[in-house]
């Protein structure tokens, strides 16, 4: 078995604008990195549309048809202050969805070992109801839906290293205690939501929050002490990482001062954690990113740790 990357060609085509942080190049410069001979193993898979039905399942039905029907001709639509539509933007989220989705039945399946999916628009920002954050549906939300429905299995976890606070996983998450939600993110920040004290309804959401500055001390503490023991109790039988890279001390939108380095070891410390409690199934879906040589240069190292497995 090998790693399972999934992407597609309209997931580069989704265009918010110029000067947008959430661009087309993102996903060009994570595609060429991961062109490079080192990455030739990788497996790799187009993200078909994902099924409308599904997305229904977890995101309200009448919001799901109104953004669709949002989708200009031309031009770009704004949902909200920093989320925008254009042409190209059905086809992308519903890439982004199905992406996420078929990783999840290559993994469940026992075909391939892991999988990263390289997919914008991102998705952890959308709520049940609501887009925001360059986010239109939650790609780890539906993915843990589909895994359930399709395999039978009881209990998801997401582990979130982006930034920003998963809100829209957080949102989709609080009222199933079957679902287990962690959040590592700088605090306080966009989007306001992530204190420790949001605990969803069974103990089921789990946030820590890191200081501006923040650095390998921190989030290794943080996981050590926190995310691995959460992750431990919960026992789940598929892990979906949300992916987000924008902690790089590089990003141009925040505060925390990763490395590549910390991108590596935190993907070790999640691999270690599947092999022991739920078979080694790790799926993870990009989020977060936005210094361009950052962004590649994480993902690469990211990717290489996924493979190594």
């Amino acid at each position: 078995m090998a790693t399972l990357f999934v992407t597609h060609r309209a997931c580069i085509d989704h265009n918010p604008g110029p000067g947008h942080p959430e661009q087309p190049d993102r996903l060009r410069v994570i595609q060429r990195v991961l062109e490079a001979e080192e990455f030739m193993f990788l497996h790799r898979e187009e993200a078909p549309l994902a099924d409308i039905d599904l997305i229904k399942k977890v995101h309200d039905p009448a919001y799901v048809d109104r953004l669709l029907a949002m989708v200009p001709d031309r031009g770009e639509v704004s949902v909200d202050g920093d989320t925008f539509l254009s042409p190209a933007s059905g086809e992308a989220a519903l890439r982004a969805v199905g992406g996420a989705c078929i990783a999840v039945d290559a993994v469940m399946g026992g075909h391939e070992r892991n999988a990263f999916v390289g997919v914008r628009p991102p998705g952890h920002h959308a709520e049940y109801d609501r887009a925001m954050g360059f986010c239109l549906f939650n790609n780890a939300a539906v993915a843990a839906r589909h895994a359930r429905d399709r395999f039978g299995i009881k209990r998801v976890a997401v582990m979130d290293f982006d930034v920003h606070h998963g809100n829209g996983t957080q949102d989709l998450f609080w009222h199933d205690p079957d679902l287990y939600y962690c959040s590592t993110h700088q605090w306080p920040l966009y989007p306001g939501t992530g204190a420790p004290d949001e605990r969803g309804c069974a103990n089921n959401i789990l946030n820590i929050g890191l200081t501006s500055g923040a650095a390998t001390p921190e989030i290794r503490a943080a996981f050590e002490q926190s995310v691995l023991p959460g992750i431990a109790g919960f026992n789940p039988e598929l892990l979906i990482i949300s992916a987000g890279f924008d902690g790089h001390r590089n990003d141009p939108l925040a505060g925390l001062c990763f490395v590549e380095k910390d991108y590596a070891w935190v993907t070790e410390q999640l691999l270690a954690l599947a092999g022991q409690c739920c078979d080694n199934r790790v799926v993870s879906i990009l989020e977060g990113g936005y210094d361009l040589p950052s962004l590649a240069s994480s993902v690469a190292t990211h990717v290489r740790t996924l493979m190594t497995a």
